[in-house]
């Protein structure tokens, strides 16, 4: 009797200590806090992207036509100025470690590499409203949004590597976020104005088809998205101060609270790629949290 006591009590600390670990690690997770100091980067912030050298790269660092990275610590540093005219927004990597920026100003979108610093236009359109935010698939083949923030219309273009430009989807609403789903089969799109996202399906050859609304909100707007591998869609929800987290059905997971308002984009990164980094356009700064699972993209550069 003394033995069963002994090792009930034993099995009962074993399981206090396991739950209290749980909830120390839930409390951890999705909880928004500063990396940068307010001001640093303009209203104009924009990108993230994790670089394989573990910086975040981020565009409009103290001025607009500039792109900044910071370190996971928070500090932050100028790293080049674009091209005379050139304004960035959204950014991505490929796996050879090449950013490629859209630069809304001269309808491009720009490479750079980040050891030499050489910035080329890898693709230009002059029919586009503006290359607003990028996705990348693994063989490095790019999808951009193309919003007509006037009219509150937007396309939807892809770019190959050799920078020849395809009009996949016309008429959309303002077209913004835009990911891809982690086995690449869906390409994930948002109208900010319209409140909608939607869902296509994406064949080998880039292709899209089978446009179908995936959640829609019935207040504020959306601006930058991101999944994570288990193919959770994270949406910065624009104005309500917020980073949504979706299911690939649509539902609700959890909605992370930010301290800004107005957040622009987002990105994984950190050693393990479960950290994410979020733009803040009303504060200029750059807030993060935790996440459960590493980002989609993130898989991609980690391997170098």
């Amino acid at each position: 009797m003394i033995k069963f006591r002994w090792q009930a009590a034993l099995l009962l600390l074993c399981m206090a200590v396991a739950q209290s670990c749980h909830s120390q690690e839930e409390t951890e997770v999705y909880q928004a806090s500063d990396l940068t100091s307010e001001g640093i980067f303009t209203s104009g912030i924009e990108g993230p992207c994790t670089g394989t050298d573990g910086w975040v790269y981020v565009v409009n660092f103290g001025e607009q036509g500039t792109i900044g990275r910071v370190s996971t610590t928070g500090e932050a540093e100028l790293f080049v100025h674009l091209p005379e005219g050139s304004i960035g927004n959204g950014i991505r990597m490929n796996e050879n470690g090449y950013l490629y920026i859209a630069d809304y100003t001269n309808h491009n979108v720009l490479k750079l590499d980040p050891g030499t610093k050489s910035i080329t236009v890898h693709a230009h359109n002059a029919s586009m409203n503006q290359p607003n935010d990028l996705a990348i698939s693994r063989n490095g083949t790019l999808y951009a949004s193309d919003p007509n923030w006037k009219n509150s219309t937007g396309n939807l273009w892809r770019i190959d590597t050799d920078g020849s430009t395809h009009l996949l989807a016309d008429s959309m609403g303002t077209t913004n976020g835009l990911e891809l789903s982690p086995d690449e089969k869906y390409l994930y799109v948002n109208e900010s104005v319209q409140r909608k996202i939607w869902v296509f399906d994406l064949s080998p050859s880039g292709g899209i088809s089978n446009k179908r609304l995936l959640k829609e909100f019935s207040d504020f707007g959306f601006d930058g998205m991101r999944c994570d591998t288990e193919g959770n869609i994270y949406v910065t929800r624009h104005g309500k101060g917020t980073v949504v987290i979706l299911n690939p059905a649509g539902e609700i997971l959890h909605e992370v609270k930010l301290k800004g308002s107005k957040p622009s984009n987002i990105a994984f990164g950190g050693e393990d790629g479960k950290t994410c980094f979020i733009t803040l356009q009303d504060r200029g700064a750059i807030e993060t949290f935790r996440a459960e699972h590493p980002g989609r993209s993130f898989q991609i550069i980690a391997k170098n």
